[in-house]
């Protein structure tokens, strides 16, 4: 039996270990992360190959260095999907659509950020490049708002310990339905619409990610839409994605991408899902 190291034990790893046993492929958690980690030999065994590249860099670079295994996902993958700006750059280039944007690399000169507000209509969303989740995003009504979330920034970015010192400033777009779009070795594989309880939007919120109180609910999805996240995983090259789209009467744009999904309940996804997947893990060492 194949065995597939996965680096993280949440949902995916928990929702993912039966349908691949039943398939020939032994998933195992391998902690990388919160331990000791000799650096001799490997403290996990062998493995034949890896799911997604671990979250923290470093020990991923032990990790991979002593596991020694091609990754479903590598480091290459993650790290292309998480930097937000450069994925709007390629899919901007690539000719698809994507919000109006602009990258802020800290410091920036007071005139080139208030031009940077001013090309934009507000609302603008402020978002760092690299987090997950909406950690950090902040929607700005106007220039002494947008400047104070920026002075926040400033502060944070301060630290040397914050490698990542660029952010977004994005258009918001309004009344616009956001998707979670599935995509596995090139093919759509299924979708979910992310929406905020009635109470939640009453109160003001506005980010529809599940960690913060979404509700994903599966959807059949338009074959346009499939096919602007199949494009998507293939302009960034990432055989295991997770698509955000927002879609409103007269567009669709491609927010973010995500590297690292999680598989949601079987449910949510197309016929033969865990058979794809069970096939692509056996690919990824050949």
């Amino acid at each position: 039996m194949l065995r597939l190291a996965v680096a993280t034990d949440a949902e995916t790893f928990e929702r993912m270990r039966d349908p691949l046993a039943e398939r020939g492929v032994a998933v195992e958690y391998v902690r990388t992360a919160e331990r000791t980690v000799p650096l001799s030999e490997s403290p996990w065994g062998a493995f034949d190959v890896g799911f997604v590249y671990p979250p923290r860099l470093m020990e991923g670079g032990v990790a991979d260095a002593l596991l020694e295994v091609p990754w479903v996902n590598d480091r290459e993958a993650v790290l292309r999907s998480r930097n937000k700006a450069g994925v709007i750059a390629r899919l901007g280039r690539a000719g698809l659509p994507v919000p109006e944007t602009v990258m802020v690399s800290n410091p920036a000169d007071e005139d080139d950020l208030v031009a940077a507000f001013e090309c934009l209509e507000p609302p603008v969303v402020v978002k760092p490049n690299s987090t997950t989740r909406g950690v950090g995003v902040a929607k700005a009504a106007d220039l002494d708002s947008f400047l104070g979330v920026v002075d926040y920034l400033d502060l944070v970015h301060d630290f040397q310990a914050t490698g990542d010192k660029s952010f977004l400033v994005q258009e918001f777009v309004p009344d616009a339905t956001d998707y979670r779009v599935m995509v596995l070795d090139g093919e759509y594989v299924g979708a979910v619409e992310r929406r905020l309880p009635e109470a939640a939007l009453a109160a003001g919120q506005w980010k529809h990610n599940v960690h913060r109180g979404a509700v994903a609910t599966p959807v059949d999805l338009d074959p346009d839409l499939r096919e602007l996240a199949e494009r998507t995983a293939e302009v960034l090259d990432i055989p295991f994605l997770g698509v955000d789209l927002l879609v409103t009467d007269d567009r669709a744009v491609v927010n973010e991408t995500n590297a690292r999904p999680t598989i949601d309940d079987a449910a949510k996804y197309e016929a033969g899902f865990w058979d794809d997947l069970a096939a692509l893990v056996r690919r990824t060492p050949a």
